[in-house]
């Protein structure tokens, strides 16, 4: 069966670093025992659920859990969503300077391992479904993709921002956004770093269903019902059967992407990238040079 290994590489030492168990959890897990189904939230609603390193020791932690209790507890389908306004915000703006300031060679590295600390959410072998209750924005959008299915509210604006912060598209963007929307769509969404509205996520495959107002959960949680209703053994050897499938080449695709990005942190659009969005304006970038 899938491990949290195959998708990270390695245990990485920061896990201990950066969580206590005296720290509260910036991940949770519910589990609706009458419904066999478990709710898993991003729960750091200040950061507006940025992918930060606290965070990622915890989402690693829950994602174990959950496939130890799967079983044992007869947990049949899982929703992630959010705490608060938003689904994730993506990546850490500080942690991402720091990258700046780091070498190549190291940087792609740390963000091979940093795409599997969340893309571990694909081990849970029970469906997963994203409830885009909020923004979700470069790698927040990118962990609901890696999801097997998304709901999303009506109010809530996605988008892969990542060329407007000066840098490569990364966490399996590159990989899973063609499989689930098509070439034309991704390569639209990728190559502008647009933000899309749930009418125009819906349009482009990016996401299955609009939620009313304040309701993705709910909708997400009928789906699941529906999924926990049928007969687990199905379900769970027909989704081992689509992500066989939709993993062909993911390794490949974050080496590449790792590889693109560590040399995007040394560019000069990357700083620039980082000051627009810090400073909410468009950002100015240079002409393409070979330095």
């Amino acid at each position: 069966r899938q491990s949290c290994r195959q998708f990270r590489g390695s245990v990485a030492p920061f896990v201990r670093a950066c969580h206590t168990s005296g720290m509260s959890k910036t991940v949770t897990v519910d589990v609706l025992a009458a419904e066999k189904i478990a709710i898993m939230t991003l729960n750091d609603p200040q950061k507006l659920n940025a992918l930060t390193l606290p965070v990622a020791g915890d989402f690693i932690e829950a994602v174990k859990s959950l496939r130890d209790r799967v079983s044992a507890e007869d947990i049949r389908a899982v929703v992630l969503t959010g705490a608060g306004r938003a689904f994730s915000a993506g990546g850490d703006m500080e942690w991402l300077a720091e990258r700046g300031r780091d070498a190549p060679h190291r940087n792609a590295d740390v963000m091979r391992d940093f795409y599997g600390y969340f893309l571990c959410v694909r081990s849970i072998p029970v469906p997963v479904i994203a409830a885009i209750n909020g923004s979700a924005i470069g790698a927040g959008m990118c962990l609901a993709t890696a999801c097997d299915l998304r709901v999303m509210d009506e109010e809530a604006k996605v988008g892969y921002t990542f060329v407007n912060l000066g840098l490569h598209p990364g966490m399996a963007a590159t990989h899973f956004l063609p499989k689930v929307a098509g070439q034309q769509h991704a390569t639209r969404l990728l190559l502008t770093g647009e933000m899309m509205d749930a009418q125009t996520a819906l349009r482009y495959g990016v996401v299955g269903e609009i939620a009313p107002k304040g309701q993705s959960v709910e909708v997400a949680k009928g789906i699941a019902k529906k999924m926990a209703n049928a007969s687990p053994v199905a379900v769970r050897a027909t989704l081992r059967s689509l992500r066989i499938q939709q993993d062909e080449g993911l390794e490949a695709a974050l080496r590449r992407e790792a590889d693109a990005q560590s040399q995007g942190y040394a560019r000069s659009d990357f700083p620039e990238g980082l000051a627009a969005t810090k400073e909410r304006r468009k950002p100015d970038f240079g002409p393409y040079s070979r330095l």
